[in-house]
């Protein structure tokens, strides 16, 4: 099983280096089934000498490509055009995986029939889907992900053959591209997820509204009602379900802002 590690890169001279090294670091895989691709997605620090240098001195199949600054979901479509994989796996360049990361993603495969997709927890995170915490491998269905987007970006691992179906990111998404991407792939089944925190992200920082972000969280909040859009007009869900939907968007919404405030 050949996997593609896609790995976007903006200015991440801070951290690119222990992001690629986790991915060498993976546990009982051989590395002739490894494709490590970084994506340099015009960065004006010096993230491009730093891989070039890990590159001439580490063996394995790594690569880097430049191209213009266009967005991370420009940088992953691109990762993922030039990859040789049966399998995408994805990590941002500020993410670390630990050792077993994709063992414990090829054990699944191996043992489950018609998995796609398959991610899992981070920072020793327990995942919730409407009150029931999720504590064995599951399939998760349309409904689960339009309640409560999951999985993070660098726990996926994604089949290739079920991209090139569905398609790959919406270019002109700036927020919530990830939960967009994982609708679509959901609605042709298959779509897994593993309890076991297998990545570490964002050095802790928090998931939503970090430093005040409020204006980010109002493009989160219309990112998540297009996706919502999207179900609707591809019969995903019903007009009804659109509807209490589009309510429950709304209240949360407004709940993360009223935190972000008292902060």
């Amino acid at each position: 099983m050949k996997i593609s590690v896609v790995i976007p890169a903006y200015n991440s001279s801070s951290t690119i280096i222990k992001s690629i090294s986790s991915v060498k670091n993976q546990k009982l895989i051989d590395s002739t089934d490894l494709e490590i691709i970084i994506v340099n997605d015009g960065s004006t620090d010096n993230t491009e000498y730093l891989v070039r240098e890990y590159i001439s001195n580490n063996s394995g199949n790594i690569v880097i490509i430049n191209k213009d600054n266009g967005g991370v979901s420009s940088a992953r479509n691109l990762g993922i055009k030039e990859s040789t994989g049966e399998w995408i796996a994805f990590l941002d360049s500020d993410d670390e995986w630990l050792p077993n990361k994709l063992q414990k993603q090829i054990d699944v495969i191996n043992s489950t029939h018609g998995v796609n997709f398959i991610g899992c927890a981070r920072n020793n995170e327990v995942l919730s889907v409407l009150g029931r915490k999720i504590e064995t491998l599951y399939e998760a269905s349309c409904h689960d992900l339009l309640v409560k987007m999951f999985p993070q970006t660098s726990t996926a691992l994604v089949r290739k053959d079920i991209l090139n179906i569905v398609g790959y990111y919406d270019e002109t998404m700036t927020h919530s591209e990830d939960g967009e991407l994982w609708l679509r792939i959901c609605a042709k089944g298959g779509f897994y997820y593993l309890p076991n925190s297998l990545v570490m992200t964002g050095n802790g920082k928090d998931n939503f509204g970090h430093s005040g972000l409020s204006a980010n969280l109002n493009k989160m909040y219309h990112g998540n009602v297009k996706i919502l859009k999207m179900a609707l007009q591809n019969k995903i869900i019903s007009y009804w379900k659109y509807f209490i939907l589009r309510i429950f968007y709304g209240l949360k919404h407004l709940r993360r802002i009223l935190i972000v405030k008292s902060r």
